[in-house]
């Protein structure tokens, strides 16, 4: 791959005003990844209180995360474009004053189908957010040194957000009550929203029209996706069902990608950015990385509160090593990529990551958090900050800043996509564990989740084997 031109040279190149306040722009990012990561793990365990509440079915319960879920997976590609198609400080006010909104409706609902429309609306926010946020570090901070520490900065809050929600989540709803773990966003939002009004700034330059076709195919191909793999609670694997939403899925694919090839005049997505060896590969990296990690985290909020009785808050607080821990990896992570290149943290943090999660399968229903969790939780989270990370710089190298955001909503798609299908796969096996088991319901349970663990370490082992064959051994993040 040729080196990419320098960003001063871009016309999307920052502006000085811009480049006088690189801090602002940071904590802007920064807290729309904070808002986004913590929406997906701060609801989950308030759903017990938010069941009770409003009366939910426990065949429905599932739709308040289905919901956002559904919306922010499928929409991912089209919202990292429409930071490309209309501006980062547009798409950012935007997606924050959405987020906000639906925050508040979610805590005031008063029914079920209020909660669901409002987190509907709350995951297209989140799909304009998330990569518009990374977008705007790739066309703020010049590649080197400076792009590097504000993606370590970013990918920080990332992992912090992810495991500090649940924590957050099991304070909210127990000192107060559930509606909190939503009204959270609004403090967030509120200093969030001046802070883009002063630090985000756009040059003004051609706006290319919509590709209107070309968006809806994409979206219902990847939302078709989404829902079939999040109704597989429902409906296996190898059910009409499944395998009909799967193929419509591929079908308006296959569609997406002719009218963008022999159709559009502008189209949304230019085929010819996946030839960009940096961002396929880190695309396929993180997609492995999310298919067994999404899941064993959710397995380990399970097993805790499940199996050893722990209360939301006492589980939450079971995450702080992780937080903590993938803190350290991503640091680590960083000067090992800036010193010897992206091979060796994205090996070494697949490896630690692999053995950590397999290291869970361990777990008894007479354990505890010393014995089985704190050992294996550090080991993870260290090497999942240390890949995490640097599998982000490997995408955003190069990329030219006229399709900054596109490049960041392909790699946040790869990260949720795979993370619903390893989600998916291993409840799938956690549950026919437990139901074909002979024992106690509590060693049954504990064996579904022990299995699941074993599947999750298994799948990332299947990633570090993609690791090795793909990733690049020269430097592509300096």
């Amino acid at each position: 791959m040729s080196p990419p031109a320098p960003l001063a040279t871009s016309p999307e190149a920052p502006t000085a005003a811009a480049q006088r306040r690189p801090g602002l722009v940071l904590a802007v990012v920064c807290l729309c990844q904070l808002m986004v990561v913590l929406d997906i793990t701060v609801v989950n365990v308030a759903l017990p209180s938010i069941r009770d509440d409003l009366g939910f079915a426990s065949a429905d319960l599932q739709w308040v995360v289905n919901a956002y879920t559904l919306t922010f997976g499928g929409l991912l590609l089209l919202g990292g474009r429409i930071a490309d198609l209309f501006g980062r400080r547009k798409a950012v006010l935007l997606g924050l004053s959405i987020f906000a909104i639906t925050s508040l409706a979610a805590g005031l609902a008063q029914d079920p189908g209020q909660l669901i429309a409002a987190r509907a609306i709350q995951g297209i926010a989140g799909a304009v957010l998330l990569p518009v946020s990374l977008t705007i570090i790739t066309t703020t901070f010049p590649e080197g040194p400076e792009r590097r520490r504000a993606l370590g900065i970013w990918s920080m809050v990332a992992g912090f957000g992810s495991a500090s929600g649940v924590l957050l989540g099991g304070a909210l709803t127990q000192a107060l009550s559930w509606p909190w773990v939503f009204f959270v966003n609004l403090p967030i939002a509120a200093l969030a929203i001046p802070l883009a009004l002063v630090a985000v700034r756009d040059l003004p330059r051609r706006r290319p029209r919509l590709d209107l076709l070309g968006a809806v195919l994409v979206t219902a191909a990847t939302s078709l996706l989404v829902y079939a793999v999040v109704r597989t609670d429902r409906y296996s694997w190898g059910s009409a069902h499944t395998l009909g939403l799967l193929g419509l899925s591929v079908l308006f694919g296959l569609a997406f990608v002719y009218v963008e090839a022999r159709v559009a005049r502008e189209p949304l997505v230019r085929l010819g950015l996946f030839r960009q060896r940096s961002l396929a590969v880190a695309g396929t990296l993180i997609f492995f990385i999310a298919l067994g990690q999404f899941g064993a985290f959710y397995l380990a909020s399970l097993y805790l509160q499940n199996v050893l009785g722990y209360t939301p808050l006492q589980a939450g607080l079971s995450f702080v090593p992780f937080s903590i821990g993938t803190v350290a990896g991503t640091m680590v992570g960083m000067r090992v990529a800036a010193a010897r290149g992206p091979f060796w943290p994205l090996v070494g943090g697949l490896a630690l990551t692999a053995i950590g999660i397999g290291w869970f399968a361990t777990i008894d229903v007479d354990g505890g958090f010393v014995g089985n969790l704190l050992g294996p939780s550090i080991v993870a989270s260290v090497g999942l900050g240390a890949c995490f990370v640097t599998a982000t710089m490997v995408g955003t190298s190069g990329v030219d800043p006229a399709e900054a955001g596109l490049a960041s909503g392909v790699l946040n798609a790869a990260r949720q996509i795979g993370g619903s299908i390893g989600l998916a796969i291993l409840v799938t096996i956690a549950d026919s564990t437990t139901r074909h088991h002979s024992g106690p319901p509590l060693v049954a349970l504990n064996a579904g989740y022990a299995r699941g663990f074993l599947v999750a370490g298994c799948l990332l082992a299947l990633a570090l084997a993609v690791c090795v064959v793909l990733a690049p051994r020269r430097s592509a993040v300096e």
